[in-house]
Formats: C-alpha cells, structure tokens, sequence
C-alpha cells in the first residue's frame, strides 16, 4: 500500500520538474523584455532592478519599429482563415471516406497519411514557385497552402471520430427528408465537436508561430506576419535589438497562449474521440 501511495508522488513530482524546464525559456523572455539592451547580454538570468529596469519601453519601441499591429492584423486573417478552411474541408472529406468506403475513399485517405510523412523541407522551393505562379503568396492564398499541409492530421482525427458515430442517426434522417448538408451540419458536425476543436486548437497553434511557411509564401512588401516582423528587429552586421524583440515576442505568444488555456480541456477528450475506431 505504501508503495502505492508513494508512487503518484514521485511521478507528480518528475513531471513538475520538466514542466519548469518547458516553462523556464517563456519566463526568461518575459524577465528580458524589462531589461536594457547591454544587462540582457551581460546578464540573462538576473532579475531587472534599478538600471536594468526599463518598463514597456521595450514593448513600445518593437511595436514601433516592426508595425506590429498592422502584423497582428495579418496573422489573425491567416489564422482564423486557414483554421476554418481546414476544419470545414477536412470534416466533410473524413465524413465522406468513412461513409463511402470503397477503394477510391480508402486510396485518398492513404494520400491523407501519406501527407503527415513527407517533410515539408522537401517541397518548400517548389512550393514558393507554385506560390507565386498561382497567385497564393496573399494571406487568404496561404489558406490553401495551410489547407494542404494541415490536412493529413485533422482527416486522421476526424475519420476516427466518424467511425464512432451510429449511421443510424443519419439513415433516420434521410427518412425524415433531410438533404446530405443538413444531416451533416445538424447531426454529424454537432457530435465531432470535441475533435473539432481539439483539431482547431493543434492548427491554429501551429499556424500562429508559423514563421518558415509565410516566409516562403507571402508577398513581403504588402504583408507580414508577426514572426516575420520580429525578425526585422535585426540590424545590420548581426546587430539585433534584443530588448525590444524580447517585447514583441511576449506580445506574440499571449494571445495564443490564452486561446489554448481557454480551450485546453477539449485537446484530450477530441484526441480519444478520434482514438476510439481506428
């Protein structure tokens, strides 16, 4: 019984230690970004007091200097854009596999997986040519870029998901009259919420501090994204005004960390929902 009882113990303990050392690089970033340009370089780890201590004076002048509100704007029009796109495209296209079932569907779900595998450093010279051929380096254009890197892991949860469903349910409501969209929106949808936002979680977490993909996509003169305007902060000869890309930092990750707190509880239960048929 002791052992039992010891047991929790030692494990709550093991993993409170790796969630400080997760934790400790976003409490350093918050630390130095009240702190002058020379004690961040001097002095990392050490709380700002005195000299050292500049306020939001970081917070302002990389707000200036970067447009970051301009940014903001861009990253939630890509954000929300591409999240929903996904949902919505890969909901229907995981209904439709599950529900058809025939070799078509199964040979296009293999594609799905197939998606997750390929590393997207071995099409990301490709795909800013493609990009820029077909008109997509807008921030409505990387939806559909997202939409095709982001669909392999939301049709994966979603098939399993589907699978657990009665059809029943929507036989019932075919008898009743209801067109295909209305059972799926009425019936199906409905019950995939969890999953729904546990995929919309993943993806718009992924999405937000995206930096490499927009980077690669969007037309810079007319749109940046957040991560992309941080990154301006860089001077020349390697110069980088750390106080104030600090700042900007800590104004990126709030609202997506805020947004996961809010949301946090759906991500375990949409993950099994989608576990429980395979």
């Amino acid at each position: 019984m002791s052992e039992k009882v010891k047991r929790p113990g030692l494990w709550t303990a093991l993993f409170a230690v790796v969630s400080l050392a997760w934790v400790f690089p976003i409490v350093l970033v918050v630390v130095n970004s009240f702190k002058q340009k020379a004690y961040i370089s001097r002095d990392a780890f050490s709380i700002p007091t005195g000299k050292a201590f500049v306020g939001l004076e970081n917070y302002t002048r990389g707000v200036k200097r970067t447009n970051l509100v301009e940014s903001f704007g861009w990253t939630v029009v890509v954000t929300v854009g591409a999240v929903g796109l996904i949902l919505l495209c890969t909901s229907m296209c995981a209904w439709w596999i599950v529900r058809v079932n025939n070799r078509w569907a199964k040979a296009l779900y293999l594609l799905f997986l197939f998606n997750m595998i390929v590393p997207f450093q071995m099409v990301m010279f490709t795909l800013s040519k493609i990009a820029d051929m077909l008109g997509l380096n807008t921030p409505w254009g990387l939806w559909i870029v997202y939409l095709g890197f982001g669909a392999g892991l939301a049709v994966f949860i979603f098939t399993g998901v589907v699978k657990g469903i009665p059809q029943e349910l929507e036989e019932s409501a075919m008898i009743d009259g209801a067109s295909v969209p209305r059972i799926f929106f009425q019936i199906v949808l409905p019950i995939m919420r969890p999953s729904v936002i546990s995929v919309a979680i993943l993806q718009a977490m992924w999405i937000w501090n995206d930096f490499l993909l927009p980077y690669l996509t969007l037309d810079m003169r007319r749109f940046k994204t957040m991560s992309i305007a941080i990154q301006y902060l860089k001077g020349g000869y390697g110069s980088v005004d750390m106080g104030a890309m600090m700042g900007c930092l800590v104004l990126a990750i709030i609202p997506i960390i805020v947004f996961y707190l809010a949301c946090q509880k759906y991500i375990i239960k949409g993950v099994m929902a989608g576990a429980v048929k395979g």
